[in-house]
Formats: C-alpha cells, structure tokens, sequence
C-alpha cells in the first residue's frame, strides 16, 4: 500500500482529518492545508509478505497511519498521535464507526509529561539553531586544515598561517613528523634544512584535505617549530558548516525572512507550537483531556509574531514546566498506558473490519 493506491481504495480509511494550523485554530492567511488520517491494510497485505506502517505524499503534508502503528504510537503517548484522536469535529472529513473503539481517555497517562515536553524541547531546539544561525553566520569560504594548526611560539601559541606569513614561508615547503606522546602535535621542518635533492610534502596535501600529512625527516635536523592541529575543532566546525548550508539551501524563505522583520533571531513559530505543547500537557494533568483546538490562539499567536525576547520565553518555559510537574504528580493519571487494551481493540478492529 502507497499514498496513491491508498486515494484509490478509500473504503480502507478508517478516519481522516485536517489537522495542523486549522486543527489548532492557530492558521493564518496562507497557512497550508495538512491532513492526517488511520487506515487499515487490505487483508492479503496483512498475511502476506507485504507491509506498510504509514503513507504520505511527496510534500510530507498528507499522511496516515496503518491501525497497527497508530495504536502502537498511542500506547506511547505520542502527541501527534493523540491530536489525530482528538481532532476537533468540525475538522474530521471522515470517521469510520470502528473508530468510536479507541477512546481518547482509554490511554492518556502520565507519561504526556514527557512526551509533550519532550516534544516541546525539540521546538526550543530548532529556535536555538535558527538564533544561532542569524547571529553567527558563517562565511562563503569554508576554512581548511591550516586555519585550525598553531605554533608554539614564547609563552603561548600563534596560528600557523600567521608564523608561516611573517616567516617568509609556504605550507607546502614544510613537513611534518609525530612528537611521541603528543595527540595531534607535530614537530615542524622546512626545505631550506634539506640538501641533496629530497623534499618535504608539505603540512597539507591541498586546500580541500581533511587532515595534515608527514613527510620523513632525516636525523639530526633540528625542528622549526612545534605545531598542534586542533582535530576535534575542525570536525566540529565541519559539521556546523555542512548543516548550515543545508540549511540555507532548504529554509523556509517565507519563515525565515518574518523572523528577520520581527527582529527577535529565533524561529517564533517553533516557540509557539513550544507553548502549545506545554499547554497541553497541563491540560491533560487538570482535565484529562487533549484540548487539539486553542481557545489561548491570541497568546500564541503574539509568540509568533515575535513580540517577546527570546530570554523572557525561556523563563516562562522554565516557569512553566515546574507548574506541570508538579500537577503530573498529583495527577490521578496511571503511570502509562494499558498495552494489553490496545492489542484487544486492535484485534477486534481487525476481525470485524474484515
């Protein structure tokens, strides 16, 4: 089964939604249309070798979940999950009577505290990366090997490329051998010490390597100089380089140029679903229900049009989690959610769809 086989045969849906911004009560003019939904395999896919857990179309704003995985999702308090279950009225296209089975209450626990702040951690996560992103940009031209090795020089260390530059030197006229002991020091020689037609390799093999090389030295050769190659920096710095390129390559230009207007430097939309999240989370300690539609819409909406500093929103996030644990302890919640329920109603599902 395949999002398109599954349009296709749609007697195999069992409840399609819309879910997203419009669930929430959060859309704004533009905001997309997603849609999530539970469907269920055709029997001969159940027994035979194929199998699908879930389906979505090319732009990952369609999906739906096989009724196995769903209710193994729901077991784990999944808080997608759960939004699809409770998924305002006026936004559910279609609801096959077998649905009306799983009931929400059936599985809410005490475990929404960490999967819905853990969620919400995740939101915190990607603000942080965007702010990072904005106030440290990094440069067109990425850095090499050399701009990550310095020379021992009097009481402390310079960069090699500076040493090399006011010593009248080239990389590729030095060579390199390992000091004993030392995790990533070099002893550091240069041709002019060399007689009889032999050469050094040079620090480097070229400006795209991806660590120093070692040339043989003979005996008797005093070094130059001793030079570190900080190694853990640079594959550090390769990775942020990679990621922050991907991401500029694949940011949401619309999203990105908003939190550029408002000023801020984090992604304000992340710091809104942060706040739904939390929000939700306290509901389901007070009234054992997901609240999927937000009668507190004005709130998160003056999140994202980034009208608070992003320190204040921490405190706040802060704030607000210690409120939360404490009403999950005295929550009258079960400690997680009943499995052996689960499988009983997936089984009867089953059997009487079939």
């Amino acid at each position: 089964m395949n999002f398109a086989q599954l349009q296709q045969q749609r007697e195999f849906i069992l409840l399609d939604c819309i879910s997203g911004s419009r669930a929430y009560n959060l859309n704004l003019p533009g905001s997309d249309i997603d849609k999530k939904g539970i469907f269920i395999l055709p029997k001969k896919e159940l027994y035979g070798f194929e199998s699908c857990e879930q389906v979505s179309n090319d732009s990952n704003d369609e999906v739906y979940f096989e009724i196995k995985r769903f209710l193994e999702l729901l077991t784990k308090n999944n808080p997608n999950i759960l939004e699809l279950l409770n998924t305002p009225a006026d936004c559910v296209l279609y609801k096959h009577p077998l649905m009306d089975k799983i009931k929400p209450s059936d599985f809410l626990s005490k475990l929404c505290l960490d999967t819905f702040a853990g969620y919400a951690q995740t939101q915190i996560r990607k603000a942080r990366g965007l702010n990072k992103k904005i106030n440290k940009p990094m440069a067109n031209a990425r850095k090499s090997v050399l701009d990550f090795c310095y020379v021992i020089y009097k009481n402390g260390s310079v960069p090699l490329i500076s040493w090399l530059k006011e010593n009248n030197l080239v990389q590729e006229d030095c060579g390199l051998v390992n000091l004993d002991h030392f995790r990533n020091v070099y002893l550091l020689y240069h041709q002019k010490q060399l007689s009889g037609g032999s050469w050094f390799k040079g620090i480097v093999s070229g400006r795209d390597s991806d660590d120093v090389q070692l040339s043989s030295v003979p005996e008797n050769i005093e070094p130059l100089a001793t030079m570190n190659f900080n190694k853990d920096g640079y594959s550090t710095y390769c990775k942020e380089y990679k990621e922050y390129r991907e991401w500029e390559e694949k940011r949401n230009q619309a999203r990105y140029e908003s939190t550029l207007s408002h000023g801020k430097s984090y992604d304000a939309k992340n710091m809104m679903h942060t706040f739904r999240l939390l929000n939700m989370a306290e509901e389901i300690a007070l009234y054992n229900q997901v609240i999927v539609h937000r009668e507190d819409r004005e709130f998160l909406l003056k999140i994202r049009s980034g009208i608070f500093e992003f320190d204040d929103l921490m405190n706040m996030v802060e704030e607000k989690m210690e409120k939360i644990k404490g009403l999950y302890k005295k929550s009258d919640l079960p400690e997680y959610p009943d499995l052996k329920k689960a499988e009983d109603i997936l089984i009867e599902i089953r059997e009487e769809f079939y």
